[in-house]
C-alpha cells in the first residue's frame, strides 16, 4: 500500500500482565500510510513479513495550512511474542 515503516521500542510494564512466568517481546513500528487509509485499532496488518495489532487510535494528519495537500494517516503496530 506504500507505507512508511520506522522501528520503535516498547517494552511490558515490570511485574504486569505481559511478563508472568514468561520472557514477552514487542516490537513495535510506526507507520505512515496514505491520505485517506482507512485503518481502526481493531485490524491487523502486515509489515515485514509479520502480522501485527495496531495499538491506539490511528490519526489523521490532516490538511496542511501552507499548502493544502493531505497529510498522512500515522498508527502504531506492535507484534508481541512469549
Amino acid at each position: 500500500m506504500g507505507c512508511v515503516v520506522t522501528p520503535r521500542a516498547e517494552s511490558p510494564q515490570v511485574g504486569g500482565d505481559q511478563q508472568q512466568a514468561r520472557d514477552t517481546v514487542i516490537a513495535g513500528w510506526t507507520v505512515y500510510a496514505p491520505p485517506g487509509s482507512d485503518f481502526v485499532t481493531t485490524d491487523q496488518v502486515r509489515i515485514r513479513g509479520q502480522v501485527c495489532e495496531i495499538t491506539g487510535q490511528p490519526g489523521d494528519w490532516g490538511r496542511s495550512p501552507f499548502t493544502g495537500t493531505s497529510g498522512p494517516v500515522q498508527f502504531a503496530a506492535d507484534r508481541v511474542s512469549g
